[in-house]
């Protein structure tokens, strides 16, 4: 018989099996086993999420500072045109007019041409509005985005929104910091459903740090994947990573919020509930414009005969022709929001002028991003609510209980018309109080945005949102069966 190694276990001792079991139970009695969760998730998410954030904060901080210099070089520089800013960015500046009103649409047009080209020659997937590519990116392949789509983003969007293109900034943030995690996840080698949960956090935190809003963001990067439905594994990194960006980003810029703090506001009187509930009416079909235009047009653009690299210089030519006539059609448009949250201003301005504007900005977005320009959707959703908000209030103004304020109105308006379309209700509330400053808006900010939530129905202005979990877990099952088979 051989000889049995010392270094080898005598398998069927009864003696070794009994010692063994003796020493096992003796180790779980001094040191006994962490919970699961705590195991497995709380303190690794903990540290990915400070990882993620601290990486979401800096591509938000390098993206606002080149969107800044671009702003300044192309739009008021070349353009001459200064558009008004928000109360938390620049000082309330109110803008003026146009000094060189030939130059916008060549700027316009100038700087849609250079992105369309710069995207189509190096990263095709930079085009459009980043947070659909983000929601894309995490049902489908979180581990494949490609490192340079972040530096072509941050270039890209900088030059259409910098030059006049009407787009937001939450897009290409929320796809800079997503393919930035994605590509460190496919390198060291993360497991798919962990990676799903990183790139989640990394949308999240860079929404929540551009936004100045890391609450209202992390909400977002779990209510933005579905349309029926959040991905609740993700809140917590989410958390962890949104206020880490967040404290990047305040560091370097400040963390006032965007439209200033606006605690005086209140909710005073429950009959004001009825004309809320009528603005929850106006803001869903809004909506439902908004991501119909958008969607449809962009479909129709196309499908022109002209290159796609060439197609988003002609929509900033026609926003900047646009915008000519309505100003409020070029650039983000906070700065807008902001002008009409003061009664003097809205009442000074002519009627049918508020009243256009909403749907000036849907136009100009569907040119500008719909075209294939780089920037967001966000933003211009909650321009396009803001301002009808504003403009119900200036036809109620004459009636009982509607105030002596417009920024009620405005303030609800942007959230219940983006909490409608993007289907992220609790999200966007909390994102426009934290922009605000004030939660005393809450209540009717609720009434409003579920009344426009049943308006808008199941249409949404991100077409890469699936349904539910269950519909995400048969898409990862049938990707699994794929990749066994390609195997």
């Amino acid at each position: 018989m051989a000889a049995v190694s010392k270094l080898e276990p005598v398998r069927g001792n009864p003696r070794s099996r009994r010692r063994g079991a003796r020493l096992r139970g003796l180790l779980r009695l001094l040191v006994p086993r962490r919970p699961k969760a705590l195991r497995d998730s709380l303190t690794r998410w903990l540290l990915f999420g400070v990882a993620i954030g601290l990486v979401a904060g800096a591509g938000a901080v390098v993206f606002y500072w080149c969107l800044g210099r671009a702003t300044g070089w192309l739009l008021v520089g070349l353009g001459g045109y200064q558009p008004p800013t928000t109360v938390g960015e620049g000082g309330g500046l109110t803008g003026g007019g146009f000094t060189r009103p030939w130059a916008v649409p060549l700027v316009t047009c100038g700087g849609a041409l250079v992105a369309g080209l710069l995207v189509a020659a190096f990263a095709p997937e930079a085009k459009g509005h980043g947070t659909d590519a983000a929601i894309h990116a995490v049902h489908h392949e979180p581990t494949a985005l490609r490192g340079r789509v972040a530096l072509v983003k941050i270039v890209a969007s900088s030059l259409v929104i910098g030059s006049g293109g009407s787009g937001g900034r939450e897009g290409p943030a929320a796809q800079i910091s997503a393919t930035v995690v994605s590509m460190l996840c496919g390198r060291f080698r993360v497991p798919r459903r962990d990676a799903r949960i990183a790139v989640s956090a990394g949308m999240a935190a860079g929404i929540g740090a551009i936004f100045r809003a890391p609450l209202g963001g992390a909400l977002l990067g779990a209510e933005l994947l579905y349309r029926n439905d959040l991905e609740a594994d993700a809140i917590m990194p989410s958390l962890v990573s949104s206020i880490t960006a967040y404290a990047v980003f305040g560091a370097v810029n400040g963390f006032q919020p965007i439209f200033g703090t606006m605690s005086a506001l209140t909710f005073t009187h429950p009959v004001t509930l009825v004309w809320f509930a009528l603005l929850g009416v106006a803001a869903g079909l809004a909506g439902r414009v908004y991501a119909g235009l958008f969607q449809r047009g962009g479909a129709a653009l196309r499908r022109l005969p002209v290159p796609a690299a060439l197609l988003p210089a002609l929509g900033g030519l026609a926003v900047g022709l646009l915008g000519l006539a309505v100003p409020a059609a070029l650039g983000t448009g906070y700065g807008w929001v902001q002008l009409e949250m003061r009664a003097d201003r809205l009442l000074a301005a002519p009627l049918w002028l508020v009243l256009v504007i909403p749907l000036v900005k849907v136009l100009a977005t569907t040119l500008s991003i719909g075209s294939g320009g780089s920037g967001g959707v966000f933003g211009p959703g909650m321009v396009v609510g803001g301002c009808t908000g504003g403009a119900l209030w200036r036809v109620l103004a004459a009636l009982p209980w509607t105030g002596a304020s417009p920024a009620p109105y405005v303030i609800v308006g942007m959230i219940a018309c983006f909490g409608a379309i993007a289907h992220a209700p609790l999200g966007v509330m909390l994102m426009v109080a934290e922009m605000t400053g004030n939660l005393s808006l809450l209540a009717p900010a609720m009434i409003a945005v579920a009344i426009a939530t049943l308006v808008v129905g199941e249409r949404t202005i991100y077409v890469n949102q699936l349904e539910d979990r269950l519909e995400s877990r048969a898409l990862y099952a049938e990707q699994a069966r794929s990749g066994a088979r390609s195997e």
